[in-house]
């Protein structure tokens, strides 16, 4: 199972954000959306046969952005919760949909990093 970032850039978002989702969460196994229009899928197929299932719902002028990515991922201020594609047995008491994401725990910062002028407190 490969895990994937997919990402995208809508010009008229109104118009197609949710068909992008149906059609993100349909080339998966599980998938997880951290920020509004960045997704994780974990799928059997390549980049190339999910670009070929979202690529037909973009217009144009939209943008998309799929690549194979490692299972860890440092996140600010998200978190991600797996779903599967199908709730299976969550309605009769059985296995829930969510599964854990790894995240690494947070790098401390260097104690002798310069200080940026635009993290200062006014």
């Amino acid at each position: 199972m490969r895990t994937y970032l997919i990402s995208y850039d809508l010009a008229k978002p109104y118009l197609t954000k949710h068909i992008i989702a149906q059609a993100i969460m349909a080339v998966g196994e599980s998938w997880a959306r951290p920020l509004e229009q960045t997704w994780y899928v974990r799928s059997e197929a390549s980049q190339e046969a999910i670009e070929s299932l979202i690529a037909r719902h973009l217009e144009p002028d939209d943008g998309l952005l799929i690549q194979q990515v490692k299972g860890e991922a440092l996140l600010a201020n998200t978190s991600v919760r797996w779903f599967r594609q199908r709730m299976a047995g969550v309605e009769t008491g059985g296995e829930t949909n969510i599964i854990a994401f790894p995240v690494p725990a947070p790098v401390p910062m260097p104690t002798d990093a310069p200080e940026l002028p635009f993290a200062r407190a006014s």
